[in-house]
């Protein structure tokens, strides 16, 4: 990661080129599950706040929606052991950012997101990795809609 402001030129699956923080860089060194081999990324937001992309660097047909679980609802926890945590160099957890890949089915059924599976970003040294949450209290098709009427009725 090159520190400052610097600008990329990313070519983004949906929005053609676009200009890109070198901060908003992040490499993910064991890629995501079933995306092993794409390792770099960058942050791109869409045009639909608060969502955001996890645009591919290295493929620009492999984006992934994001947002972040705590928008969704307020009572996520993701238990994560801190050997596991080390291995993107989080020792504090003011470091942390955790965000969750969002699924639209173009069938109209639910929007969802994968709160089983959550994105730790390490905000310093921006690396990040996939977890596996441990239990069923959460799933990897949590309906986003559902949880922001529950969440509004507190």
């Amino acid at each position: 990661m090159i520190s400052g402001k610097q600008m990329m030129e990313v070519d983004t699956k949906t929005m053609g080129l676009v200009n890109v923080e070198d901060d908003r860089l992040v490499k993910i060194p064991s890629g995501l599950f079933g995306f092993e081999e794409y390792t770099e990324f960058a942050l791109v937001d869409s045009e639909y706040e608060p969502l955001v992309w996890l645009q591919s660097l290295q493929e620009k047909s492999l984006a992934f929606l994001l947002i972040d679980p705590f928008i969704i609802t307020d009572d996520y926890e993701a238990d994560i052991a801190d050997s596991e945590l080390g291995r993107i160099g989080i020792t504090d957890p003011a470091d942390v950012s955790v965000m969750t890949i969002v699924t639209v089915p173009g069938d109209g059924s639910p929007v969802t997101a994968n709160f089983q599976g959550p994105l730790v970003f390490n905000k310093k040294n921006h690396l990040c990795m996939q977890a596996v949450l441990d239990g069923s209290r959460w799933t990897t098709k949590h309906n986003i809609i559902e949880a922001l009427k529950k969440k509004e009725k507190k």
